[in-house]
């Protein structure tokens, strides 16, 4: 099984880096760190999948913030850039995908 985080995944991942660093909001260092590895396009562990998976399952509800607007590149939510260190939709999508074949393994 290929492990390794597609191009989108990373795109989103290095989007949420320079989102971070310009607007010094959102994320945890342990974000950052797998924003790094995704962007980095480095393979994952099984544990790295039920992690980035179980992410975005606690995080969903951050998209109904109202401070800063979702997805707005000029003033975007901490959530928002949170999402995309963890890879965004792309990265949800894939890590739900490996993990359900992992999980039926």
């Amino acid at each position: 099984m290929d492990m390794k985080p597609p191009a989108a995944v990373a795109a989103a991942a290095k989007k949420g880096l320079e989102l971070r660093e310009k607007f010094n909001r959102g994320g945890t260092e342990v974000g950052v760190k797998r924003a790094q590895q995704l962007a980095g396009r480095h393979a994952v562990s099984e544990e790295d999948v039920t992690a980035i998976s179980s992410y975005f399952k606690r995080h969903t509800v951050d998209k109904q913030a109202k401070a800063h607007e979702w997805g707005d590149d000029s003033d975007p939510s901490a959530g928002y850039i949170a999402w995309l260190l963890w890879g965004g939709d792309p990265g949800e999508k894939w890590a739900d995908g490996l993990k359900a074949k992992l999980d039926k393994d």
